[in-house]
């Protein structure tokens, strides 16, 4: 819409140039004789009145002219305009419109009166007169003129056309009184279109193009929309007449233009997720109230639970569930079945047909006697009682499937669906059902994933006597949904425990896959009682060995490993210290129960599969009633991407570590991460629990065959010292064979070592050989060769671990719960 202010042209010629009160006026004699020359004609023809008198009017046309004897056009009726060229004063010659009319008979005889007009300005003048006589009666736009009082005084035949009845019964209304209830579409103008004309008639701007709605006389049951014009009518002496109205229907066009505009909207708006229910719930947005006053989205159960739609369900309501419902009315009235209910669709019914045929089905005009309402009585009822006058059924069709359905109704609005509400909607449904497909394929595929990292997980930590633990495991709000980080803890031998935290870079079913590898090598290697330093070069190799097999099978674009970060430590409960290794990861942190948190000095390897690297292990004490906290970057760069902020906010959710391990995780969780986390983050919070002093036993043995004996002794007295008589008799031979294997078999020193936890008795003696024993069946006849399968016989478990001056081998009874606890609290 726009408004201007200009001048129309000739709009201070107005009236026929041919006229009397405009033309150039010459009178005659009967010898065609000029007798009067008007000052008009002066103006016309350059000649001056005293030149003119008496000279033969034919002297001023031309030779070809003067040889026709009715060059003036003179006619018995009166004068018909003709043409003819005069030559000016000038020289020029001119081309004019006369009309010739002889007067009535006169004393002096016959005489004549000659009109001229310049040709051009009366056919411009001719045109103008047939261009109003064509939109007075035949123009397709409708013209209005209201008076100064901006009340109807005239109109066209278009116009005349949106008012029943005689024209006259209108004259002197307001255009209120034409079209009531109607409104204005168009920002920046007046609601009412007669402050709006008031506007006009007193600026004179005129305004183009404002849109604007409502109903007619004519036609009372539907909207129309037009685009109307305003500006001022004055008169020649520049008084204000009133204001014209040019008004044309656009109404198929603004539907157009509206059903375009939706479907631009609905574009950007349907599918913004992968998340199935907030896909349907969009698409049921974008048609209520634009199309209609309720919709229902109903699905196939599969597809709500995210399965691959069954085709041969096709035509079977019994497994429709409600998606999703919308209507003008926030308490529903329309609402048969709640969200997520069974919807059960009578055989014949307009749900069935579509789903059936996959075509959509439309009752323009929904009446009583409708067939399917007859066997329908809840909905029936419902329909009757709200008034639902329209009802239109499509199929939610993705890939040659039909997934479920859409009802719309009316009832609120008064004119019923169309064809083109019908395109519009099947349109609308085609985009929403490839959404609605994505998001169901998107919520299977993402269920799949996170149902295989929760396997690869632990599904709950394991109780040990060296720690108490406590996680948490946040995948990323990503569309890829899962990563590659994991946790664990491992129990060692020896009242030790690994504690283990890692990252593969990346999202997705391939990096939770390789962090299932990643954690299966830990555990296997972990089972070695390889030292930390170690055991990060062995996992090392597997990541390089891991990219190389996935480069070989895709050369032009690695789909495998791309690397991972890992930190891995053992805590031993016996001595009260750890051991850590880093590849590439953040370093634990220790907080103190008395001094700040202190992020351990660990030396930073090279993340895994760089190769080439070695890792450093770092020995530290840990300190009673003290906590350590194991994570992954996404922990500390989850809010800010700041390292240094994020690690500030995990010292103070680590403050007071005397607080339980639940209540810890709860409160780093709440304080380091948002709602919605943009990285996987895993961390794990361990509260060291060390042996007192009197759980252990150690004594420096002898290297000579009588040694064992004296094993078998220490140990029935301490056992007797712990009141756990019952295991002396498979202690002592434990320990015997142990020993004896060590004297026999290895080097000095040996030394003995008993060890009591809540549930186990730890037998372990070490030597200074680095070779490990086998298990083996001794042959019938053999003397020895069965130490060790009568210690794995009496045993809950045992292993060997190396160290660095030769190896301990270990053996695990299972042990009463003493009375009373032996941690301290």
């Amino acid at each position: 819409m726009v408004t201007t202010s200009a001048t129309a042209p000739g709009a201070d010629d107005r009236g026929d140039p041919l006229s009397v009160t405009r033309a150039a006026v010459v009178t005659l004699d009967g010898r065609k004789s000029v007798t009067g020359w008007s000052p008009q004609a002066e103006q016309l023809l350059g000649y001056r009145a005293r030149e003119m008198l008496g000279q033969p009017i034919s002297a001023l046309a031309t030779k070809a002219e003067r040889m026709d004897e009715d060059w003036l056009g003179m006619h018995p009726d009166g004068g018909k305009p003709g043409q003819t060229v005069l030559r000016h004063r000038s020289g020029h010659l001119l081309r004019t419109v006369t009309s010739l009319y002889q007067l009535p008979a006169m004393v002096a005889g016959t005489a004549f009166l000659l009109l001229l007009a310049d040709a051009e300005e009366h056919t411009a003048w001719q045109l103008r007169q047939a261009m109003l006589d064509g939109l007075a009666a035949e123009s397709p736009v409708a013209l209005t003129i209201y008076g100064p009082d901006l009340r109807v005084a005239w109109a066209n035949t278009a116009a005349r056309k949106e008012l029943p009845g005689e024209f006259t019964q209108y004259l002197g209304r307001s255009e209120g009184e034409l079209y009531p209830g109607s409104q204005v579409l168009s920002a920046g103008h007046p609601h009412s279109v007669t402050q709006l004309m008031s506007e006009v008639l007193v600026t004179g701007q005129t305004v183009v193009d404002l849109r604007y709605q409502g109903r007619t006389l004519a036609d009372p049951d539907r909207e129309h929309v037009w685009s109307l014009s305003y500006y001022r009518l004055q008169d020649a002496a520049g008084r204000t007449l009133g204001v014209c109205e040019e008004s044309v229907d656009v109404t198929d066009l603004y539907r157009a233009q509206h059903r375009l505009t939706l479907l631009n909207e609905a574009a950007g708006l349907i599918g913004s997720t992968l998340d199935l229910g907030r896909t349907v719930d969009e698409f049921a947005e974008v048609l209520v109230p634009e199309i209609a006053d309720f919709i229902a989205v109903d699905l196939l159960g599969g597809v709500l639970d995210g399965r691959e739609p069954d085709v041969r369900s096709v035509g079977w309501t019994a497994d429709m569930r409600r998606a999703v419902h919308r209507s003008v009315h926030e308490d529903l009235p329309e609402v048969v079945v709640p969200p997520g209910g069974t919807v059960g669709y009578a055989e014949g019914s307009p749900q069935w047909r579509c789903l059936a045929s996959g075509n959509p089905v439309l009752d323009a005009v929904l009446a009583p006697s409708t067939p399917w309402l007859m066997h329908d009585a809840v909905r029936s009822t419902r329909l009757r009682a709200l008034g639902i006058h329209s009802h239109m059924v499509v199929p939610l069709r993705a890939r040659g499937v039909t997934m479920g359905v859409a009802t719309l109704m009316r009832w609120r609005n008064p004119e019923p669906f169309t064809p083109e509400d019908l395109l519009l909607v099947e349109e609308l449904a085609a985009r929403a059902a490839v959404c609605i497909d994505n998001a169901r394929r998107f919520t299977r595929e993402h269920h799949s994933a996170l149902t295989l990292q929760r396997s690869l997980l632990p599904h709950k930590l394991p109780v040990h006597a060296a720690v108490e633990a406590a996680y948490r495991y946040l995948p990323a709000d990503t569309e890829a949904g899962v990563g590659g980080d994991w946790f664990d803890v491992l129990p060692l031998a020896c009242a030790r425990v690994g504690l283990v935290v890692g990252d593969v870079i990346g999202h997705g079913l391939r990096a939770a896959a390789t962090m299932g590898r990643l954690r299966t090598a830990v555990h296997t290697l972990a089972d070695l009682d390889l030292p930390p330093d170690e055991l990060l070069a062995h996992l090392d190799d597997l990541v390089q060995r891991l990219a190389e097999e996935a480069e070989t099978a895709h050369p032009y674009g690695v789909e495998g490993v791309v690397g991972a970060t890992c930190l891995y430590g053992i805590y031993d409960s016996v001595t009260h210290r750890a051991t850590f290794a880093s590849a590439g990861h953040p370093p634990p942190a220790l907080a103190h129960p008395d001094t700040p948190v202190e992020f351990c000095d660990i030396p930073t390897g090279p993340p895994l599969g760089v190769g080439g690297l070695p890792f450093e292990s770092v020995e530290m004490d840990i300190p009673d009633d003290s906590i350590l906290a194991l994570y992954t970057d996404g922990l500390i760069l989850a809010s800010e991407s700041d390292t240094d902020i994020g690690l500030e906010r995990l010292s103070f959710a680590l403050a007071h570590p005397d607080r339980p391990l639940e209540e810890i995780t709860g409160t780093m969780a709440r304080i380091l991460l948002p709602d919605h986390p943009p990285d996987d983050v895993a961390f794990l919070v361990a509260r060291p629990r060390p042996l007192p002093a009197d759980s252990v036993a150690s004594w420096e043995l002898a290297f000579e065959p009588e040694t064992a004996g004296l094993a078998r002794s220490l140990t029935s007295e301490r056992l007797t010292q712990w009141r756990l008589e019952d295991l002396t008799f498979s202690a002592e031979l434990i320990v015997s064979e142990l020993v004896t294997n060590a004297i026999r078999h290895a080097r000095a020193p040996v030394s003995l070592r008993l060890i009591r936890t809540e549930n186990r008795l730890i037998c372990s003696v070490s030597d200074g050989s680095s070779s490990s024993p086998h298990l083996r069946r001794a042959k019938l006849g053999e003397e020895g060769g069965r130490g060790l399968f009568l210690v794995a016989q009496f045993a809950a478990r045992w292993g060997t671990r190396h160290t660095a001056d030769g190896k301990i081998i270990w053996a695990e009874m299972l042990a009463p719960v003493a009375e009373t606890k032996i941690f301290p609290p």
